[in-house]
Parts: structure tokens; C-alpha cells; sequence
């Protein structure tokens, strides 16, 4: 299975693991004898002379390296004072992931072998992960909120019937959205419109050029107030399509299974479509229902196949004999977009002083039992170098700067409740990253709810607090910068706002397995709040809802409803975030054109 060498959730191998426990500079040496040290050949240019000289932005880089080896080192050993929480820690991390790996095993099977097998056998067709390693370049690819539709009011939809995720087409990274036919017969819940809409939504933010390969039967019409009239129902992702093309964003998609109703827009809104002979179908009303309107009867080829849509309607550009065809097609279709690919840097960086799997041991199993923001830091930043900001005020927020793969970033983590001080002083250092244009990577580890207050001294304290979070919330909501959020912890509260929690937009949000998310922590709640002036406590009620509140902010529940864009392994955060950073960074390397209007078909 791809997922036992996951950068995220699921990834597809290298051709050749083992190239992947070389030294940095091992690479950095094997590349010297085509290019300078440290430059690989897309960042050099051609002298008059004919010699070679390492490109601007190469150079540039390779300085913030150097310069990065002068930031201060971080302390990332364990005291032998925090030992028995940091065992206490790995224990839950080891029990959360065992039950993230078992989810994992669920989704990877799709709607189940029975499913897959009426899948490729009877319609012969290739299962959605087998297209996705025909259709993407042979590297580890980041898939997006797998674990979305699991254990749903209406029932477990693995994956929300759908796979999205980035991955390079053609060196390109690409965002794609390709349904699994198995889930449910291809019917879309509204998970599933969910999950596709937050895949626009990247694509939109980050600029990415979209593939969808549609094989739906359309919307499961017994939740269809759920899927149908509202603004972030279903009609938003055809609305969305339009906006991605007038913004210059391409889009491309393959009929590889049926396209019924309102699905059939998808591949009629996109600049250019493919369809896949014999087993591609696309029409707003199928050979079932022009049965019971007219009486006759009609093969779904006849009324919507690929020659039909090739030939006489236009709604498809290119005629695929095969599914592999197809996606060849689609390569090909990438490669003429004009994009430069981001260049293969081989500036060199340092790897964190500290091993990456100590970080199952700093994952917080409790608010109350944290251990230093540094500790996780000093695993995550190139070098275990970082610059900080403020060090001596607000201390309960770690601010600064440091390195991942290379790539310059401002952190903002927390070291405990968020002071006033240290709000003041989050917004202070959110503003400085947005004037440098310096993305942001936010380590979330909010406090749970505040207790109400007992004094009018205390209510001052609170005022004044809630004043300087306001201003950080502000700074955060306005800074034009990539945002990168990772729940390292608790997600409780106001706080989790100001730091960059989902209603936040940030560009990516994960969470580590042992994250909770809710308003307040079950584990602190002594009392329910009544309304009125009742004091009275029912003890039956206070367990009730201390259940329901175990249950629901867990990762998982959170994961399944797409309040985040997946869970993470601890171990695995730093290449993660390195990925991001890569596809955010493709922005750069694009030619857009003056004109404004989408490609319409006439």
C-alpha cells in the first residue's frame, strides 16, 4: 500500500527509496560536476562567453541559506524533569495512530472489494488510484482530507466518494478531484460536495492548475435539500469553475465513467475535456428516464458517448480509445499551458539537530501537561536554527524566524495561554511577515475556554486580553501571505481564531492524530453553563455531555467533516510542510495574461 511510506496520508513511493536516505550533500556533490556547487542546471544562465553562471534567484537563495547558519541554535533535548510526560505522551501518540492507520485501511479500500471488483471487472474500468498513478508524474503526491465521510449521520462515505490532492503533471504541481465510482454507486453525498468545494478553494488560493475525472451518477437525491439549493450546495462548484477560469487558473477534466445532471456541467465549464470511449457517458438525463418519457429506448453511447460529444456536440475536445490514453492526453494537454516547472533546488540546507520521531513524545496528550513549543520546533526547522522574535515578551506565543528545506518562514506557535502580551506581540510579528511577504506557519496549542471571571479585577484582565486578541485576529485575517496552520494540540476557543484556525482561511490546516478541536475541553468542564440564574447542576447531564464532547473533538471526528484538510503523522510534518511551501511557491513561476474573461464554449 502507498500509505506505508505517506508524506500525509497517502503517497506513492519514489522509484527509488533508498535515494531518499542520501545525505543532502551527497546530492548537492553528484550535481557539481554539470552546475556550481549548490545550483542545479534550471538555475544557472548562459555568459556572452558561453560559460555558466548560477541564475539571481539561485544566488539569492543560496545567501538566506548562509545566512540562515547564523541563527541561534535551539535547545531540543528533554529534561529529565519532563521525561515522564514526554512517555505519557508517546503512549497516546502510539494508541491515536494505530487508530489513524486502521481509518486509513478503510478509506484505501474504497466502497470494498466486491465494489472494486464489479468496478474493473463488469464496467472495466481502472479503480481511482490506479488512474491517479497513470495520470501523475512518479513522486509523492499530497492527498487532501482522506479520512472526509467517515462515520456520517447518513453513514460512513469513505472518502467522501471522492479522492482530491496535489500532485506534478509533467514537473506542473496540479490539484486534482477524481470521484470513486465504488462509494455508493458514484452518487455525491454532501460531504462529498464539501470535500470538492475545499479543493476549488486550494486551487483558487494557491492558483493551481485542476483536473477532475468525473465518473458520477450525480447527487443522492434523498438528501437533496442538503446537496441542492443552498449557496455552498452543489451549484457552487460550477460557479467556482467559471471564476477559476476568468482568474486564469486552467482547468482540464476526463469522462471516465458516467456524468449524469448536474454533474454533466463539470466537464462542459472546463477549458478543455477528454472523454474515454465506450465507457465515458455525459448527459443531463440518462436512458432510463427518456425511457419513461417517450418510451424509447436508447444505449447510453448513443445519447452520450464520446463520439456523439467528440463529433457533432462539442462538449468534449479529445476522443480517448482508452483510459490510458486518456490521461496521456491530459499529460500532454499540461505540458502546453506555458508554465515554467518550479526549479529542482539543490541549494544546500541542514537537517534539524534532533530526531523527527521524538516528536510522537512531544505531541500533547493534555493542555495541562505541554512541554515547551521549542522542544517541537528545534525537529522542524532546518539546522534547528531560529531567529525569534520577542524572546523575553509574550513568552506564552514563540515567535521568529527559521527555515524549512530551505524555504524562509515566520512561526507563530504556542507556549500556553495567549496572554495579552502575547497577542499583542502575535500581531506585532503577523504584520512584520506580511510587509517582508514571508509565509507563516502557525503550531496550534490553544488554551481550553476561560474560566468566567471572579473579580472586577479578573474582568478587566480578560477585556484587555480579549482587546489584544481582537488585534492579532485582525493582523492574522489581513495579512496577504501563505498561511500554513498545524494543530500540534488542543484547537479550543477564541484563540484557535487567532491563530489561523479554519474560519481563518488559511492555505493549508492539518492536525496531528492526538489534535482536539472543540469550544471548550471536556476534561476541564466541571459545570454546565445554564441560563438564567439556576446554580443547580444535573450530574447525569454533566456525563452526557462530557461524552459528547470526548467524541466530537477528537481528530478524527474532525478529519470526517472536513474542518481541516487531514491528519498528519507527527514524524511527517516537516516534509509536509515542505511540499506546501513548493506548491505555494509555483505562483512565481507563472505567465498570466492581461485580459480578463473566461474560455466559454460556443
Amino acid at each position: 500500500m502507498w500509505n506505508t511510506v505517506a508524506l500525509c496520508s497517502i503517497c506513492k513511493p519514489s522509484p527509488n527509496p533508498a535515494s531518499l536516505l542520501l545525505p543532502r550533500r551527497l546530492h548537492v556533490t553528484r550535481a557539481f560536476r554539470r552546475t556550481y556547487v549548490g545550483f542545479s542546471s534550471h538555475q544557472v544562465v548562459q555568459t556572452r562567453a558561453g560559460s555558466t553562471l548560477p541564475s539571481r534567484a539561485a544566488r539569492s537563495k543560496a545567501k538566506h541559506s548562509q545566512c540562515a547558519q547564523r541563527y541561534p541554535l535551539l535547545d531540543g533535548h528533554v529534561l529529565s524533569v519532563h521525561q515522564h510526560v514526554f512517555e505519557e505522551n508517546l503512549k497516546n501518540s502510539e494508541a491515536v495512530i494505530k487508530r489513524y492507520s486502521e481509518l486509513l485501511q478503510v478509506v484505501s479500500k474504497g466502497g470494498g472489494e466486491n465494489a472494486i471488483s464489479r468496478h474493473t471487472q463488469r464496467n472495466k474500468k481502472l479503480f481511482v488510484r490506479e488512474r491517479l498513478k497513470l495520470l501523475l508524474d512518479d513522486e509523492p503526491f499530497l492527498e487532501l482530507s482522506p479520512l472526509a465521510g467517515l462515520s456520517m449521520p447518513y453513514g460512513d462515505v469513505p472518502a467522501a466518494g471522492c479522492l482530491t490532492g496535489i500532485g506534478k503533471i509533467c514537473g506542473i504541481w496540479c490539484l486534482f478531484i477524481a470521484n470513486d465510482a465504488t462509494v455508493k454507486g458514484g452518487t455525491i453525498y454532501p460531504i462529498g460536495v464539501k470535500k470538492q468545494l475545499r479543493a476549488q478553494e486550494i486551487a483558487m488560493q494557491n492558483r493551481l492548475v485542476s483536473v477532475y475525472l468525473v465518473d458520477s451518477g450525480g447527487a443522492f437525491l434523498p438528501l437533496q435539500s442538503e446537496l441542492f439549493p443552498d449557496k455552498l450546495h452543489g451549484g457552487r462548484i460550477f460557479y467556482n469553475e467559471a471564476i477559476m477560469s476568468a482568474m486564469k487558473i486552467p482547468q482540464v477534466a476526463v469522462v471516465c465513467g458516467s456524468c449524469v445532471a448536474g454533474g454533466a456541467y463539470v466537464p462542459t465549464m472546463v477549458e478543455e475535456a477528454v472523454m474515454v470511449d465506450k465507457i465515458g457517458t455525459l448527459f443531463l438525463a440518462g436512458p432510463p428516464l427518456v425511457k419513461a418519457a417517450t418510451g424509447e429506448y436508447v444505449s447510453p453511447e448513443d445519447l452520450g458517448g464520446a463520439t456523439l460529444h467528440t463529433r457533432i456536440s462539442g462538449c468534449s475536445d479529445h476522443f480517448a480509445s482508452s483510459e490510458k490514453e486518456a490521461y496521456e492526453c491530459v499529460r500532454n494537454i499540461i505540458s502546453t499551458l506555458n508554465y515554467e516547472p518550479v526549479p529542482e533546488e539543490l541549494v544546500e540546507h541542514d537537517h534539524p539537530l534532533y530526531s523527527s520521531d521524538e516528536l510522537l513524545g512531544l505531541a500533547p496528550r493534555d493542555y495541562a501537561c505541554t512541554l515547551p513549543v521549542k522542544l517541537v520546533l528545534s525537529r522542524l526547522l532546518d539546522g534547528s536554527r531560529f531567529q525569534e522574535f520577542k524572546a523575553d515578551y509574550g513568552t506564552t506565543l514563540v515567535t521568529g524566524f527559521g527555515h524549512v528545506e530551505g524555504h524562509l518562514v515566520g512561526v507563530v506557535a504556542n507556549n500556553g495561554e495567549l496572554s495579552h502580551d502575547a497577542a499583542l506581540k502575535g500581531s506585532h510579528f503577523v504584520q512584520l511577515c506580511s510587509h517582508r511577504v514571508i509565509p507563516i506557519l502557525f503550531f496550534q496549542n490553544t488554551a481550553p475556554h476561560a474560566a468566567h471571571p471572579t473579580s472586577i479585577s479578573q474582568a478587566e484582565a480578560q477585556a484587555s486580553r480579549l482587546k489584544a486578541q481582537a488585534s492579532m485576529m485582525a493582523a492574522v485575517a489581513c495579512a496577504a501571505v501563505p498561511k500554513i496552520t498545524i494543530v500540534i494540540g488542543g484547537c479550543f476557543g477564541g484563540e484557535s481564531y487567532a491563530m489561523c484556525g479554519r474560519s481563518f482561511s488559511p492555505n493549508f490546516l492539518f492536525l496531528w492524530p492526538n489534535a482536539r478541536v472543540a469550544f471548550v475541553d471536556s476534561r476541564h468542564l466541571s459545570t454546565i453553563p445554564q441560563a438564567g440564574d439556576s446554580d443547580c447542576t444535573d450530574e447525569s447531564e454533566l456525563k452526557h455531555l462530557k461524552q459528547k464532547l470526548e467524541e466530537e473533538s477528537s481528530a478524527f471526528y474532525s478529519s470526517a467533516r472536513l474542518w481541516d484538510d487531514g491528519v498528519i503523522l507527527p514524524q511527517n510534518t516537516r516534509k509536509v510542510i515542505a511540499q506546501c511551501l513548493q506548491i505555494i511557491e509555483q505562483q512565481k513561476y507563472q505567465v498570466l495574461s492581461p485580459y480578463q474573461y473566461p474560455v466559454m464554449r460556443t
